[in-house]
């Protein structure tokens, strides 16, 4: 069976829904070279198809939207010192990411359960994200040697705040009422209403305004279960003031020691403290680089500058020893390149954001 089934649904006006269902349950929908092959054209063929009024992207089953990208794979390319692949992917990954944030018709998202890495970086770029009571979204990449990357140093930087920082330092996870404050969904439905949704939308009368239609739906079906999410606890926005206090330090290096000085029973304080304590010293270096160097780019650059520090990513050795020591042997012992983040070497550093190409793969974004 197909990795990602695409079915059109027909309105009342005889025109189409087109959906885009990741069909990999097994390993959480985790997106792989082969699914962002068959999704890109399909969007391209839509786009251009004057009967479809838009798109909706979900999943298959309920424990995730789409856990994050293909890591295994890129794992064993990294050992076999395959540079090509890495570079395949995340080109490719990041170009499909870039065609749905600039979409000219509406693009649902149904993100719920888990929603990680390239998950993330699919339900940003969507027109309508949809988030459930089952919805567990992060970048946790601090913990693999890597950093939020598919538009992460876009839409970490626009989050109220420097709560993108802090999440992209800490990975902490987002339930769905920290996604509606931090602006990374724009709707929070009951779980159960995903078909419910899809038959409204096609019972619609579809004018010209064709995201006026998929707000409108959405809008009057959150209403419906408004008190799921209303009764919900949203960490992140409780611990605002927090977040800034630690943020709100001239190096990175400060604000870590900031974090783990805190002295607190509070399970989502001990929980930052834990991922930064034993994440990557270079990834947490290169997180606030990262933010920093993109936060006044267009979103085109943003792509072009995380393909850069993506690919370089690859051909050193601190992915790589992530993504076993968590995912491979998992004995979550990782030997980091740098033992604090003291001691990592600022010319190393700016190494990982030199473009390894005289030209750039996104050039033509």
């Amino acid at each position: 069976m197909s990795c990602v089934l695409f079915t059109e649904h027909a309105t009342k006006d005889g025109q189409i829904i087109g959906e885009i269902r990741l069909n990999a349950e097994k390993s959480l929908n985790a997106l792989t070279l082969d699914m962002i092959d068959l999704i890109q054209p399909k969007l391209d063929e839509w786009r251009d198809d004057a009967n479809v009024v838009a798109v909706l992207l979900d999943s298959a089953g309920d424990k995730a939207f789409c856990a994050g990208g293909d890591i295994v794979n890129l794992y064993k390319a990294m050992v076999a010192e395959d540079t090509d692949f890495p570079e395949q992917f995340f080109t490719r990954e990041y170009r499909l990411d870039y065609t749905l944030h600039t979409y000219p018709k509406p693009v649902i998202c149904w993100g719920s359960g888990i929603v990680m890495g390239g998950g993330m970086g699919l339900m940003n770029g969507c027109s309508h994200r949809v988030v459930t009571e089952t919805s567990h979204l992060a970048m946790p990449e601090v913990t693999i040697g890597l950093y939020p990357d598919v538009g992460g140093s876009w839409f970490l930087n626009r989050m109220p705040g420097r709560t993108g920082l802090f999440l992209g330092l800490t990975g902490n996870p987002i339930n769905a009422a920290d996604a509606l404050f931090l602006g990374l969904a724009d709707r929070a439905l009951s779980a159960d209403m995903r078909d419910g949704m899809l038959e409204r939308l096609q019972s619609e009368h579809w004018g010209e305004d064709a995201g006026g239609v998929v707000s409108r739906v959405l809008r009057e079906l959150e209403e419906e279960c408004s008190e799921i999410f209303e009764a919900m606890p949203a960490p992140i926005r409780a611990h605002e003031g927090l977040i800034r206090e630690v943020t709100d330090h001239d190096s990175v290096e400060e604000m870590v020691e900031s974090l783990l000085a805190l002295e607190s029973d509070d399970k989502w304080i001990k929980r930052a403290q834990k991922a930064i304590s034993h994440g990557s010293p270079l990834s947490i270096k290169m997180i606030h680089e990262q933010l920093h160097r993109c936060r006044h780019l267009s979103l085109k650059e943003v792509f072009q500058h995380e393909l850069i520090l993506s690919v370089q990513c690859c051909r050193h050795r601190e992915l790589q020893e992530g993504v076993r020591a968590l995912l491979i042997d998992k004995d979550g012992q990782p030997n980091w390149t740098f033992a604090s983040i003291e001691e990592v070497e600022s010319r190393f550093l700016e190494g990982m954001f030199q473009s390894p190409w005289q030209q750039h793969p996104l050039a033509d974004l």
